[in-house]
């Protein structure tokens, strides 16, 4: 086994009640900025959808899909079934997935600062060769430089955020990574309801305007301090002492600083945080970062946020409308990932995940029986039953608001010893990025085939991951980040899988 005991001291003397300190407005500013790289996450998403429902867009670039939308199709399911269409929405994911993997060494040995001003600049780069591309393959150039942003922000902004914030409030300020996504997604489909207005070029100005968030991200992460754990962690000591005084507020902070030497330590002893991954002590956080956001992607959010315009157009709303119903399920998305934040400390991860989940199902499943029972080859829903439809589907989005959309990221993200931590999160926007794209690559065709069934087909799915929750998570509500190893040791089923420190001695 690489590395010394089987823990960090810091871990063992479980000095989480000598913490000190207070919320002070750098430690606010500094998330604030850092959860900005969130946005850019969030615009794509929502982007994305509005404008391959834009006519001008089709035209261009599938105009094979184009003339399939103006003629009335035996399947209002599959007007918009095309491959190449759903590899323009995926294709990014699929780059960031491979971008996150890169991203993760050089989040440890350069910074979590240096990880969030490369996904800046490359996102930057998207933007622009988005904005200005003559050609499928310049248009798809720029969708993999965007994936490559994202899995540098992906795997460095929820770190960071962690790494700042103060026990006590660990989850509404990693939140606001989920917060500032939201809040891309309610504003590019606010753009994308104003730019479809331009026939000719409205779908330019909509992915153009990616590089607004991209050029916040860029100057915060130059402007930002380094997380004290990062520099801990790279030998800086003294400044991470430093910088710890600033952001808690008070000078007294020798226990958490302990805490981080002693992880610092233990973590430059690992030469291979991969690797080390799999071995037993590791075994809760890694089956984590694999279920919390593959269960995220397979609440079936994605689908419904990529694709909304075209959801609502293949159920029979008209263009304006089927844009207006998806900056609405936006500003619901926004207003309810809000309550999460006031709530998450409170309440706890677990009840907000287990609700939220209970909430979804029931969502999912009405929506599929209206459908089934109402709509149907060459027919649209009438407007009371459109009505009910958006409720229903609002409902949902809220629900996954305040549950599963932050709590996805915030859990993996807080649940790592240092030595794994920037490992355990590439893992963990690795297998979302996979999971997004696989989604987002089958969503027309499942819609299509399964018609109203692919409601039932997430409802399973939530399901599923409710009773995960509640048989295999604990409770990391007010649990120091140095110390959540404490938590597989208490719980029912993981301290069969954890090894005591005796044992692990033994192996050295």
């Amino acid at each position: 086994m690489a590395g010394g005991s089987f823990a960090p001291a810091g871990v063992a003397k479980d000095r989480a009640g000598q913490y000190k300190g207070k919320v002070t407005p750098y430690v606010v500013i500094a998330c604030l900025v850092a959860a900005v790289g969130g946005s850019i996450f969030g615009y794509d998403i929502g982007i994305s959808g509005g404008v391959t429902s834009m006519d001008a867009f089709l035209k261009k670039f599938f105009h094979a899909v184009y003339l399939q939308k103006q003629h009335v199709h035996e399947n209002n399911y599959c007007k918009y079934n095309n491959q190449g269409l759903a590899a323009f929405t995926s294709s990014l994911y699929l780059a960031g997935l491979v971008a996150s993997l890169v991203a993760s060494p050089i989040t440890r040995l350069y910074g979590r600062r240096a990880s969030i001003i490369c996904g800046g600049i490359s996102f930057l780069a998207g933007a622009a060769l988005n904005a200005f591309a003559v050609n499928l393959a310049m248009l798809l150039l720029g969708r993999i430089m965007l994936g490559v942003g994202i899995g540098f922000g992906n795997q460095a902004v929820p770190l960071y955020l962690s790494e700042m914030a103060p026990t006590h409030l660990r989850g509404g300020l990693n939140m606001m990574f989920q917060l500032a996504t939201t809040l891309g997604i309610f504003t590019a489909n606010m753009v994308n309801f104003g730019t479809e207005k331009i026939p000719s070029w409205g779908w330019r100005l909509s992915l153009g305007l990616a590089a607004v968030p991209a050029l916040v991200m860029t100057i915060g992460g130059l402007l930002l301090p380094e997380t004290p754990n990062s520099l801990i962690e790279r030998g800086h000591t003294e400044q991470g002492r430093r910088v710890l005084v600033k952001i808690r507020g008070t000078e007294d902070v020798n226990a958490e600083y302990q805490d981080m030497v002693e992880a610092s330590e233990f973590a430059n002893a690992i030469k291979h945080p991969f690797r080390n991954l799999l071995e037993r002590r590791n075994r809760p956080q890694l089956v984590m970062a694999i279920f919390m956001p593959t269960f995220q992607i397979l609440t079936g959010i994605n689908s419904i946020l990529f694709y909304a315009p075209v959801l609502f157009q293949s159920m029979g709303f008209g263009g304006h409308a089927a844009l207006y119903s998806s900056a609405l399920t936006g500003a619901v998305l926004s207003l309810s990932t809000v309550v999460s934040i006031v709530t998450v400390d409170r309440w706890g991860r677990r009840a907000l995940l287990i609700g939220g989940g209970i909430q979804m199902i029931t969502c999912q499943v009405i929506v599929a029986v209206i459908l089934g029972l109402k709509f149907g080859p060459n027919t649209e829903l009438s407007k009371g039953y459109s009505v009910a439809v958006v409720t229903v589907i609002c409902l949902f989005v809220a629900a996954f608001g305040w549950s599963w959309g932050p709590l996805g990221w915030t859990v993996p993200s807080e649940i790592f010893p240092l030595e794994t931590r920037s490992a355990g999160q590439s893992i963990t926007v690795a297998v979302n990025l996979f999971f997004t794209f696989v989604i987002a690559q089958a969503f027309l065709s499942l819609l299509c085939g399964l018609k109203f069934g692919i409601f039932l087909f997430f409802a399973g799915w939530i399901t599923v991951m409710t009773v995960f929750v509640y048989l295999f998570l604990p409770e990391t509500k007010g649990v120091p980040i140095e110390e959540m190893i404490l938590l597989w040791k208490k719980h029912w089923f993981w301290r069969r899988v954890v090894p005591r420190c005796e044992e692990t001695d033994l192996e050295q």
